[in-house]
């Protein structure tokens, strides 16, 4: 807490006066680019390796990065809701699925002991169990990797499919509207890489991120 108060007043202090002019345009509005679907572990902070101002990213974050698919019952529907009202209402252009290495969460699901009582925890993770199988599908895929960043990895792809499980989002991408990506975040090197079928985990540089920027979108 002490970080947080110090940081308060650090911002209003330094940074702020930088921001009058982006936060009095936001107070009427805002329309970001991209929903951003990350972990909510504290070492992910998508607008710092992103290097991203206020208003550019709808974010959600959850243990794990998870998105419960559309086709199972879920009685946690806030992910589903921030989806419906970033595509539906802010109109969206690219969703981002993030995972990253380490992640506790993956951890969890191969195996390792949740804290006593956590109920909530046990019952989220669930919706991480189609990762695990896809994981085990994949064989020696990432097998320099520790299982738990080859989880994460995995992971993120399910997410992606059960983000085209709605409707809504598997519609506009067909129509070249709406794009979905998955992302992997290595912490230790704070690199980001990005999946691409034909080529498997790249690296985003100069020309990976040319590649992305590329692909065809209607405005």
């Amino acid at each position: 807490m002490k970080k947080l108060i110090k940081g308060i007043v650090d911002f209003r202090r330094h940074t702020l006066p930088a921001y009058r002019v982006t936060f009095a345009k936001l107070a009427k509005s805002q329309s970001p680019d991209c929903l951003f679907i990350a972990c909510a572990d504290s070492r992910v902070v998508p607008n710092l390796f992103a290097s991203t101002n206020p208003g550019d990213l709808f974010v959600v974050r959850n243990v794990g990065n998870l998105v419960p698919s559309h086709e199972v019952p879920s009685e946690d529907t806030s992910v589903s809701a921030a989806l419906e009202f970033a595509v539906m209402a802010l109109n969206v252009k690219d969703i981002v699925v993030c995972g990253h290495s380490n992640c506790g969460a993956m951890k969890g699901l191969l195996g390792s002991p949740l804290p006593s009582g956590a109920a909530s925890l046990s019952h989220w993770l669930a919706h991480g169990q189609q990762s695990l199988d896809r994981m085990h599908a994949a064989g020696d895929a990432d097998a320099h990797l520790p299982d738990y960043d080859r989880l994460s990895r995995a992971n993120v792809l399910q997410q992606v499919e059960h983000l085209r499980s709605f409707p809504f989002v598997l519609e506009r991408e067909e129509k070249g509207t709406l794009r979905v990506h998955g992302w992997w975040f290595d912490v230790g090197n704070a690199d980001v890489h990005a999946w691409e079928p034909k080529l498997g985990w790249t690296l985003i540089d100069e020309e990976v991120g040319a590649r992305i920027l590329g692909e065809p979108i209607e405005d």
